[in-house]
Formats: structure tokens, C-alpha cells, sequence
């Protein structure tokens, strides 16, 4: 009798040490899902539901609300996808929630040994190559863009007459600003294009898929000299431009490569974060880039945020590279 007690009081603590369990998990991941800022009511509700709910029996409901939050997740990426091609953009993101649960596990030796981000020039590709170019290590090269024309070309008034009547970005980031497109952005007051004090800031980006477009931007900026003579840059340009104080909030990319972000005026404070795996065993990092110096960084394992620190416009020009 005793021993059937005893294996009672077993089975028990053995049933609530899965539940408890159960719940942790739960609680994780709904945790991991606001993180992302998807802070809707329903997702609250839900949160809340869960704490409450006690019983073994309510954890395959939990289990259900699981899979139905997936599935809207991919039901955005998909609904994302048509929209893209609806409108020949170059690429379609996965929403935010699912780019942070299902990103796969990093090796932390990216950044294990990384203490500051490198401040280099005069770099032969050979080097740059062997100590950054696909290691992950960030560095900012203070020299490679000596012969550009870009920095005294490029404006607000330059874009704007580049993509008169033109679609050519296949996508656009407005971040907090309240642009709908590109167009909205060129449509803009002259004062506050101007950052006239007294005007509303504004911080946007966009990526070009014009080929006629990208023929006539790279004729005010070459290829940087040192990436290796076996890498390839894409043809897709990626520019940022805005305001003081603005930027884009902490964030990891989804795309193919490594990139490079030359700074054409401006001053752009870079802050850094390794991957959540490697929260305990390497540092955030923080880097002002320069006018005329170029950042390279792997913003696919990097996580990233960037704020504008000077007082006059900032305009940032990059590409992936192979």
C-alpha cells in the first residue's frame, strides 16, 4: 500500500514537474513573441490565459494557440511575398516574430574575441579578406572612398531629380516616419527636405532594382577597393538618409551576404549586438562612422540599431558582397 502511495506521489510530481515545464516553455515563447513589439491585445489575452489556466489538460490548447500564432506568422510572410511580386520588388522580408524564433543558432566565435570594431585603411584585399571579409567581425575602413565624387554629389535634390516619374526601389523603408513610398518622400516641403528648424525629422530607406538608376549612381562611386578580387558586390544599392536623431531601431537582416555601408555626409552611430546565443560570451559594440568612411558588417548575425549624430543630413550608400 505504501509503495502504491508513494508511486501516486511519484506519478504526481512527475505530471506537474511537466506541467510546470509546459508553462515555462509557454511563457518563453510568448515572452520571445512581444520582444518583437507584435504587442496586440489578442497576443496579451493570450499571455494572460495561459498563467491562468492551471490543469495538465490545457496544455495541448496551448500547444494550438502555438501552432495558430505560426501560422499567422506565415500567413504574413506569404501574403509579403505576393505583395512583393505584385509590385516587382527585389524581395520579400519575413516578418519580424518569425525572423527572431526560427533564426538558426549562431557560432558565437564571430564575436567572441571582437572588443572594439577595427578602424583600419591602406588594407590589401588579401588581408581584409583573410581577417574580415566572411569572418563576421565588423571593422570601418577610413580610406575607401578617396576618388569617390559621391560626397559632393549626392543630396536630397540629387535623389529627387534621379527618381523623377521612376519607381526604381523594390523596397522602402519608411520606419516611423509616415511615408507611404518613395514618391511620398520626394513630394516632401523644400523646408523640411532641408531639416529647417522648427520642421518634422524624417528617416527613410530603399533599395534600388533600376538598372538605369544604379548605372548612373555608380558613376559618382566605384567598387571599394578592398574587398577581394574573387567577391563579387550585387548590383542592388542600398540607401539610408535623414535626420538628426533618427535611424533604424535594433534589428537583424534577412538577406544573402555580408555589406558594406559607405558614409557620404553625416555622422551615423552604429551600436552592436551579438546574437542572443551569445549574450554571455561576447560584447556590444558601439562605432561613429565617419563622412567618408565605409562599414562592413554581416547584418544577417549582427544584431544592429543606428542613429544619425550629426547636426546636418546623413546619406549612407551600400551593397551585399559575396
Amino acid at each position: 500500500m505504501t509503495d502504491a502511495v508513494n508511486s501516486d506521489k511519484v506519478s504526481t510530481g512527475s505530471s506537474r514537474k511537466s506541467f510546470d515545464s509546459a508553462r515555462k516553455e509557454m511563457r518563453s515563447i510568448v515572452a520571445r513573441i512581444e520582444a518583437t513589439g507584435l504587442t496586440s491585445r489578442s497576443l496579451k489575452l493570450l499571455y494572460a490565459r495561459s498563467l491562468l489556466r492551471p490543469g495538465g489538460s490545457k496544455i495541448r490548447r496551448r500547444h494550438l494557440w502555438i501552432l495558430l500564432i505560426l501560422a499567422w506568422c506565415l500567413g504574413q510572410y506569404f501574403w509579403n511575398y505576393v505583395r512583393a511580386a505584385r509590385h516587382d520588388r527585389c524581395l520579400a522580408e519575413l516578418p519580424p516574430v518569425t525572423q527572431k524564433i526560427f533564426r538558426p543558432a549562431e557560432d558565437c566565435s564571430i564575436c567572441r574575441d571582437v572588443q572594439q570594431v577595427d578602424r583600419i585603411s591602406n588594407v590589401a584585399p588579401g588581408t581584409f579578406e583573410e581577417r574580415y571579409a566572411y569572418s563576421g567581425r565588423p571593422v570601418v575602413i577610413t580610406d575607401a572612398m578617396t576618388n569617390w565624387t559621391a560626397p559632393t554629389v549626392f543630396s536630397f535634390s540629387f535623389f529627387k531629380s534621379l527618381y523623377d516619374g521612376e519607381g526604381g526601389n523594390c523596397q522602402f523603408f519608411p520606419y516611423k516616419t509616415g511615408f507611404k513610398s518613395l514618391q511620398d518622400v520626394f513630394d516632401m516641403s523644400a523646408s523640411r527636405s532641408l531639416l529647417e528648424k522648427g520642421t518634422e525629422p524624417w528617416y527613410v530607406g530603399w533599395s534600388n532594382c533600376d538598372e538605369k538608376i544604379g548605372s548612373t549612381l555608380r558613376q559618382y562611386y566605384q567598387r571599394p577597393y578592398f574587398l577581394p578580387s574573387t567577391a563579387e558586390s550585387e548590383k542592388t544599392d542600398w540607401i539610408f538618409m535623414g535626420s538628426h536623431g533618427y535611424g533604424a531601431p535594433m534589428h537583424v537582416d534577412d538577406v544573402e551576404h555580408p555589406s558594406w555601408q559607405a558614409q557620404i555626409k553625416g555622422k551615423k552611430l552604429w551600436i552592436l549586438e551579438p546574437p542572443r546565443e551569445c549574450h554571455y560570451t561576447c560584447n556590444r559594440l558601439e562605432i561613429a562612422v565617419q563622412p567618408g568612411e565605409i562599414i562592413v558588417l554581416d547584418t544577417n548575425r549582427w544584431y544592429h540599431q543606428t542613429r544619425i549624430i550629426s547636426e546636418e543630413m546623413s546619406i549612407t550608400i551600400g551593397a551585399e558582397y559575396d
